[in-house]
């Protein structure tokens, strides 16, 4: 009996002690007038942290949350704060977000949706966050084990956060009409953006390669801001990209000249052959193609995806694929049998970047371009870092 009572004690006070908090949320959710949730497949780390840059510019006091390739923090003087945590990602951590966010009294909050299962998106937005402002980037085929194994199944997964009785902001095209339905169910007013709304001139302004439809759909926020474009576009310019940003490393060592474009935060196939067809369209694939593709073992199923699109959309037109990571050897076998010749392929399996660097040097006669995907974990960011880090070296 006694065991009983101090029991039942515990969950007394600890159901008044969460609907204190639960209610002390919503005060510092409220105090906050701006806040923006940035939701989608492909872009949301960019498209998080080019808004905050732009809002920031405006002289809008902002915090900014991204959970791209790195966790980090961006305060509203523009510094990063890397996020530690004790373990997996949890969508309470966007509670201390908030907090800190109404402590500091600021005008706005964008902070990139970190969930990926529907119910826990629905929870961060409808809990969390309540935006009066939402962004769905695109909708393309990935986590198809969590989200859905159609683009309609993802497209209303992703729905979960748009914001009732708001406004929504996008730039799906294929997808739009669902997304369209989906928002007039929760009266929510859409605005899709095109990227042809954005010049040549406007996009050299960045020192990465950006993408225009990411930059166009910034523009149209801060244009429903009232920030004027030329504000937007300074503080964009001075936004520093993610780590999974699309970048081009120029190494020049004992005469010879590798590029090699780190495109390991595209993922998906679709986004992936996108980039290819742009970096081909730029003429920037230059000297011997070689595709390096990074396997996750628990992204063993994305590495299938790309490596089938490596073998029937490219149509063998590259000289090697290098494939590194985890459990390549499937990879392999999967390559092979959907039409990737033999003597194109390099299985270094899980290895370190200096090797990975020594046998593309091995295989370039005077120059080559390396085009890197599959994924940043693992293997893909220290690779993608030790290149960047000789091309500092040696240019």
């Amino acid at each position: 009996m006694y065991v009983f009572a101090v029991l039942m004690f515990i969950f007394f006070v600890s159901a008044v002690y969460g609907f204190i908090e639960f209610y002390l949320h919503q005060k510092r959710v409220a105090s906050i007038p701006v806040r923006i949730h940035v939701n989608g497949t492909r872009g949301k780390s960019s498209v998080t942290r080019l808004i905050g840059a732009a809002l920031r510019e405006s002289g809008i006091k902002t915090i900014t949350k991204v959970t791209g390739t790195y966790p980090r923090l961006i305060l509203d003087d523009g510094s990063e704060v890397a996020i530690f945590r004790k373990s997996d990602a949890n969508i309470i951590e966007q509670l201390s977000v908030v907090k800190l966010a109404a402590e500091k009294k600021v005008q706005a909050l964008v902070v990139e949706c970190m969930a990926v299962q529907p119910r826990y998106q629905w929870i961060t937005e409808h809990k969390m966050i309540h935006s009066t402002i939402g962004v769905i980037t695109n909708v393309r085929l990935d986590h198809v084990d969590v989200m859905g194994y159609s683009l309609d199944e993802i497209c209303d997964s992703l729905s979960s956060t748009i914001p009732p009785g708001k406004i929504l902001f996008t730039s799906e095209n294929v997808l739009f009409d669902r997304l369209k339905k989906n928002s007039e169910m929760k009266n929510t007013k859409i605005f899709r953006t095109d990227e042809y709304f954005v010049t040549d001139d406007e996009m050299n302004g960045f020192n990465y390669l950006e993408h225009r439809e990411n930059v166009a759909l910034v523009l149209k926020v801060c244009e429903h801001l009232g920030i004027s474009r030329d504000v937007a576009l300074s503080g964009m310019y001075k936004a520093l990209p993610d780590a999974g940003a699309l970048k081009i490393s120029v190494v020049n060592s004992f005469q010879k000249k590798i590029s090699f474009i780190n495109a390991f935060a595209a993922n998906d196939p679709q986004s992936t052959l996108a980039i290819w067809e742009k970096i081909k369209y730029e003429n920037k694939l230059n000297g011997l193609k070689i595709i390096l593709l990074n396997t996750r073992q628990d992204r063993l199923e994305r590495a299938k995806q790309l490596s089938r699109m490596v073998a029937v959309n490219l149509n063998n037109d590259f000289d090697y694929l290098i494939l590194i990571g985890h459990s390549t050897e499937i990879v392999e076998d999967l390559s092979v049998r959907n039409g990737v010749k033999r003597n194109k392929l390099v299985n270094l399996g899980w290895t370190d970047p200096d090797t990975v660097f020594e046998s593309i040097m091995s295989l370039t006669d005077k120059e080559a371009t390396v085009f890197a995907i599959g994924n940043m974990g693992g293997m893909g960011g220290k690779t993608a870092e030790h290149f960047e880090n000789k091309s500092l070296v040696y240019d």
